[in-house]
């Protein structure tokens, strides 16, 4: 099987899961209130145990050397994103119009450029992206992986999390990354990679206990998403335009720059191809989960991540494709 026939049964998967947390909603399994709980659960006790587990491997210098390369093209790759992000979806938009018997005019306001700067900026790497992985590289995409997932939540609990709380007014100070750092999911991050450097192996007892609990990661978003979309009418939501802009770069602008890009230095195959996955993969679930935390558009937010991840079936594979063809 073609790692485009994988990536695509994989994105299926994915899809049925969300389909499953819809009905879910749909026939009252999960409310409002059980899916906010459940967020909670995912954010604070799966997602962290998922970054501890990934590290738990045996050193060599080939694996860290990939890790480090991989830690780069994760940083470029965040960077280069939120640097478009900011020059393509402004606080205003840009809409000037003149008022009625006035001569003044006025610039509409964005009231969702928050959640249109991070659908865009963060994919669902975690979430979708390690089944991915997994599937087409095994254990050791899936440790290069970590890497991207490290930078991921870096960003995402710092510049991510300022930008999405309308408290904060965007406004990245030290004490707002002092209070983000404190969060479970970069606590993780820094016990892992000293877990992972010293060599320190948790007890077998309690890595299988950690690895069952990692297990749930994809289904539990998953169906918490599907729960979100559920409550959304993706009949009015197609219909959408902007949408379709915010998955154009989400799902194909970013990765194949990226791409061309990476594709002219010599990095290691599965290295290259495991950062370009991640970055083609559609809007993170967290914009759902952090929308939901800091009181955003929930709703439009779930909207994105249902049109970018029903696209995705298509553009990751697209992706791949065009991948091997210039890489493999």
């Amino acid at each position: 099987m073609s790692l485009a026939a994988i990536v695509f049964e994989q994105v299926l998967v994915i899809l049925v899961i969300i389909v499953i947390g819809m009905l879910c909603y749909k026939i009252k399994l999960i409310d409002e209130v059980t899916s906010t709980k459940l967020n909670n659960i995912l954010l604070s006790l799966v997602l962290p145990i998922v970054i501890i587990v990934s590290y738990q491997r045996e050193f060599s210098i080939e694996l860290f050397n990939g890790l480090l390369i991989s830690f780069l093209l994760a940083l470029i790759t965040h960077i280069f994103s939120i640097l478009l992000s900011i020059f393509l979806f402004r606080k205003k938009k840009g809409i000037i119009f003149k008022e009625a018997k006035s001569k003044s005019y006025k610039v509409i306001e964005n009231e969702e450029y928050a959640v249109e700067r991070y659908s865009i900026i963060y994919s669902n790497s975690a979430f979708m992206g390690i089944p991915l992985i997994n599937g087409i590289f095994g254990s050791e995409g899936v440790f290069y992986a970590t890497a991207y997932i490290t930078i991921w939540n870096i960003f995402t609990w710092t510049h991510g999390a300022i930008l999405m709380d309308k408290d904060d007014s965007n406004r990245i100070d030290l004490k707002s990354l002092i209070i983000k750092l404190k969060s479970p999911t970069i606590i993780a991050i820094i016990i892992g990679l000293i877990l992972f450097l010293l060599q320190i192996k948790l007890p077998k007892t309690v890595l299988t206990a950690f690895e069952y609990i990692s297990n749930l990661n994809t289904p539990f978003a998953m169906i918490i998403a599907g729960v979100t979309i559920g409550q959304t009418s993706l009949l009015k939501t197609i219909k959408k335009f902007r949408i379709y802009i915010i998955a154009f770069i989400r799902l194909l602008l970013i990765p194949l720059v990226l791409l061309l890009v990476y594709s002219l230095f010599p990095i290691n195959e599965i290295v290259l191809l495991t950062s370009i996955v991640l970055a083609a993969c559609p809007t993170a679930t967290m914009v759902i989960l952090l929308s939901i935390r800091y009181k955003q558009n929930s709703i439009y937010a779930s909207e994105v991540f249902a049109i970018t991840t029903i696209l995705s079936s298509i553009s990751l594979p697209l992706i791949i494709k065009i991948a091997e063809m210039i890489i493999v």
